[in-house]
């Protein structure tokens, strides 16, 4: 038991609200004698580990002067860097700990993974990987998840499953991250057939496999678990909610997005930020704005990420003026835009066919919110002003764009000038940038959309001529498609297909 001098210092360390508090109580331990007390200095390293009110270099100061510390000092050091996103600090101390002697243990490692993961560094991750695996600790639950965790993180899936192979117990997170990782990368099949052979399915796991499915545009397949995972007695959560409202939108499943709504008035579960963002999304891209508009003035308070959900939807349904006043009214609340609220105004412009005003747009978001163009913004400029006639103004924010970024990102604007090229029938200009694209993809759509120009003016053996280069080089026109919601079932019809009669 604690006598009443070590009691009262401790009680003086629950009641520190900052770091002044924490040194006042910091001179009271020393002064009563209790300076080398490891439990009284670990409590005060613990408050400077806190991410909002402590001080990680403060904790290392009294950490130098205690006397053979022990693994569990040594992991709220390591804690302390870490939360405060100190990440070579906290490699750097992990050093330390090594040189001095003392064997980490099974709390340990999962903080410098954490460090490596964040530091994008596969190198130091693989290396504490190893040293984990000379210590025996990679069995450890703890540390297996973590290990999980950081190869995922690195996209390294051969890597996860490894650890994951190894681990000599399991539990509902080991299933859950590798369910995520290879929905992360893509790999939505194997994802599933985790999945499907989880032991134990916990709201977690049909999360991640529904975020997943969403995730990769797999939509229908989200919403056809959604609904198995109604069969089950697991309640759904925000996170579900959100991503199911997410592929509703995607698929323009307006009753079942309606059916959602109402679920979550049944449940009484309040329209957080995120999810009235997802309701107005889902709502604009179903085409009912009104909805849409109704959950936004409803809204108590508004973020970046809603204002932008609601000038998109202005922009997706035509209204241009709409969406810049919205862009004004979001300035005078003093919520600031960032990039993604610049490509909702551009699109909006773009659609309504603003040049003037987008270009203005443009000026303020590089002059006044200091926010430097992605592709993304030069991509809706060249489509913005291809769309308005003004050829020769987008080529030359094409060639900004080749100048300043990849070839992949390169063809996006190329794509956009190619398609406004076949609207206005600018022929010469469509095939400069036909040219540009068959140097950077193989992809059917711009073949496509030339030969359909050719067509359009008369240019029949051009036509054929495009044609036969697009089976020449393999390329194949994918079927279109259509999605119709009946019943609240989402039904896709493809050209050609006599499936439906």
């Amino acid at each position: 038991m604690y006598n009443a001098t070590t009691r009262r210092c401790l009680l003086l360390l629950e009641k520190c609200k900052n770091m002044k508090d924490l040194k006042q109580a910091h001179a009271s331990i020393i002064t009563t004698g209790l300076g080398s007390n490891n439990f009284a200095l670990s409590r005060v390293l613990d408050f400077c580990s806190k991410p909002h009110h402590g001080n990680p270099f403060h904790a290392w100061k009294i950490f130098q002067h205690i006397h053979n510390p022990t693994i569990c000092i040594w992991n709220t050091i390591l804690k302390a860097f870490l939360l405060h996103n100190e990440l070579i600090q906290t490699i750097l101390v992990y050093r330390n700990l090594l040189q001095s002697g003392i064997v980490p243990d099974n709390y340990t490692l999962p903080y410098v993974l954490k460090a490596c993961s964040r530091l994008k560094s596969v190198h130091l991750g693989e290396s504490v990987h190893g040293h984990g695996m000379k210590l025996g600790l990679v069995f450890d639950l703890f540390v297996g998840n973590s290990l999980i965790v950081m190869y995922c993180e690195f996209r390294n899936m051969e890597g996860a499953r490894y650890v994951f192979d190894e681990m000599s117990s399991l539990s509902v997170v080991s299933w859950t991250v590798m369910i995520s990782g290879y929905a992360k990368v893509g790999e939505v099949d194997n994802a599933r057939l985790f999945f499907d052979v989880a032991p134990v399915r916990d709201k977690g796991i049909w999360g991640a496999m529904i975020s997943g499915y969403v995730q990769n545009a797999c939509f229908k397949e989200g919403l056809h678990l959604f609904r198995l995972m109604q069969l089950t007695d697991i309640e759904p959560d925000e996170a579900i909610f959100v991503s199911i409202l997410s592929g509703c939108a995607h698929l323009g499943a307006f009753d079942f997005g309606i059916w959602i709504h109402r679920y979550l008035d049944r449940l009484g579960l309040p329209l957080s930020i995120r999810l009235s963002t997802g309701l107005i999304d889902m709502y604009a891209k179903c085409g009912n704005l009104d909805l849409a508009k109704r959950i936004f003035h409803e809204m108590p308070q508004k973020d970046t990420v809603c204002w932008n959900a609601m000038i998109s939807a202005m922009a997706i349904n035509g209204d241009g003026e709409a969406a810049l006043e919205l862009f004004r009214d979001m300035e005078k609340t003093g919520v600031q835009p960032d990039d993604i609220t610049f490509i909702a105004i551009f699109t909006a412009c773009s659609y309504s066919g603003m040049a003037y005003e987008g270009l203005r747009m443009f000026e303020k978001m590089r002059g006044v919110y200091r926010i430097e163009p992605k592709t993304e913004h030069y991509g809706c400029m060249v489509d913005l002003l291809s769309r308005a006639g003004h050829f020769e103004e987008a080529k030359q924010i094409i060639q900004i764009v080749i100048i300043s970024t990849n070839p992949s990102e390169e063809k996006v604007a190329w794509r956009a000038f190619l398609s406004a090229c076949c609207t206005h029938g600018q022929t010469q200009l469509a095939e400069l940038a036909f040219g540009k694209l068959l140097e950077l993809e193989s992809g059917s759509g711009f073949y496509v959309l030339l030969s359909n120009l050719y067509a359009s003016v008369g240019k029949d053996s051009d036509a054929r001529r495009v044609r036969k280069l697009m089976k020449h080089r393999g390329v194949e026109k994918l079927p279109g498609c259509s999605l119709i919601e009946i019943e609240g079932g989402v039904h896709e019809f493809v050209a050609g297909e006599k499936m439906y009669p």
